[in-house]
């Protein structure tokens, strides 16, 4: 990608975006905003929901706030009346990275190293991560090209 191509992709996009949203949805109540917000704009198009892993004091570990974040998302689609979004939606990572070479292998992974390759840097897969990255993280270390092929916004930890 040039260096062009790579400082347009950082622009706000427009319309017609094709975006997946990761999400640690049972942790706070952000998330669900953010779901929503995707499944009601127009300008979105919804391509997946991933089940990012969290830990504090609502889950035991990093499995199961993704189990509960998962199950979560499935309560927000049925809310919002879009259960057509159900075969969307994946399980992500049930641990941290334990380095940064090392991916966890989860369905959310393996589904946007695959998605992501019916991208390009003119037309890319936006990502938008709003909880811990391993997901997202672990797709890169699954399929280093990809990155040529998503924008990544992120904001968690």
């Amino acid at each position: 990608m040039t260096n062009e191509q790579f400082l347009k992709n950082l622009e706000s996009p427009q319309k017609n975006i094709d975006m997946v949203l990761d999400t640690d949805t049972f942790n706070e109540v952000d998330d669900q905003y953010a779901i929503t917000y995707m499944l009601r704009s127009p300008e979105l198009n919804p391509v997946a929901i991933y089940a990012a892993p969290f830990f504090n004091d609502k889950s035991t570990g990093p499995e199961d706030g993704m189990e509960k974040s998962y199950d979560e998302i499935f309560h927000v689609l049925k809310l919002a009346e879009r259960t057509d979004m159900n075969n969307k939606v994946y399980k992500g990572s049930r641990e941290y990275l334990i380095d940064e070479k090392t991916p966890v292998i989860s369905p959310a992974s393996e589904h946007l190293c695959k998605i992501a390759m019916n991208y390009s840097p003119e037309k890319p897969l936006y990502v938008v991560a709003i909880g811990a990255i391993t997901n997202i993280a672990s797709a890169l270390l699954l399929k280093p090209e990809i990155k040529e092929n998503i924008v990544v916004v992120w904001l968690g930890g």
